[in-house]
């Protein structure tokens, strides 16, 4: 795994911080590359919001906190302009996927990433960045 500009999905970071049993050991070496500043992660404002709805409907005010800094401390975090909306709709008019997926690989395709890992198997038919799947990264 030698990614250089490494997209991450929303599923991909709550397998980590919610230390999956299966899938933290195939997470834990990428996050490991962001973290030592061997490689970039990237995500968009999605990810943030998918990560704190749980929180906030707990009342856990202090893991939204502790979300927020993670994510903006270690990753570059993509707010959706004119350029990654263009690209999301192009995406969902090609490929037919969600708005939130699109928004996802739109944000990681303008800031140049190398791959888009996830844990969703539709992202697959997706040609403009490669996408890889937990499935996919060995043990």
């Amino acid at each position: 795994m030698n990614y250089k500009r490494i997209g991450l999905d929303t599923n991909v970071l709550i397998y980590y911080i919610e230390e999956h049993p299966f899938y933290l050991r195939k997470i834990e070496p990428l996050i490991d590359r962001i973290a030592e500043g061997k490689a970039t992660g990237i995500t968009s404002y999605v990810t943030l919001l998918e990560l704190l709805v749980k929180p906030l409907r707990e009342k856990r005010f202090d893991l939204v906190e502790q979300y927020k800094t993670i994510l903006q401390a270690q990753l570059d975090m993509v707010a959706m302009d004119e350029p990654v909306s263009i690209k999301a709709a192009q995406l969902r008019a090609k490929y037919g996927i969600k708005t939130p997926d699109a928004i996802q690989l739109a944000s990681v395709i303008t800031k140049k990433g190398d791959v888009f890992v996830t844990n969703d198997e539709k992202l697959c038919n997706v040609k403009e960045i490669e996408v890889l799947t937990l499935r996919e990264i060995p043990d």
